[in-house]
């Protein structure tokens, strides 16, 4: 069982970060377009947030299962606890950058905001994944 959440855990860390990634990537194709073209890509590629947020569910699922032997030494892991709260802070970033990209919000301002939010996602997950190997090898 074990080994199953594993996969299951780095699937989601291929979907997760993966999108975060994708939206840097783009980020960079967008700057270089015109602004109302600009903003058409940006609500066409919102779809992509779907898959970060099947990541980090998964993520979250299996984490659960793999932090079972630590949950009685938690305390005495700080950069674990320091793991965990990052991961929150992600899927904060994550509900906000999904209510951003609601169909109500297509503004030229929401969607810059979803781009900074996307930023620190991507900066907040890397960390993650920092400490995560520190953690764990």
């Amino acid at each position: 069982m074990r080994d199953t959440m594993l996969m299951l855990h780095f699937f989601g860390l291929a979907m997760g970060l993966g999108t975060s990634f994708a939206h840097a990537f783009l980020g960079v194709a967008i700057a270089k377009m015109e602004s109302s073209e600009a903003k058409k890509f940006r609500v066409q590629i919102k779809a992509l947030s779907l898959m970060g947020t099947i990541g980090t569910l998964l993520l979250l699922i299996s984490g659960i299962f793999l932090m079972a032997p630590y949950w009685s030494v938690l305390t005495s892991l700080p950069i674990l606890i320091i793991k965990l709260v990052l991961f929150l802070i992600l899927v904060i970033l994550i509900l906000l950058i999904n209510q951003g990209a609601s169909k109500n919000s297509e503004t030229e301002e929401s969607l810059k905001k979803i781009g900074i939010m996307g930023k620190l996602a991507l900066l907040t997950g890397v960390a993650i994944v920092i400490l995560a190997v520190n953690i764990f090898h």
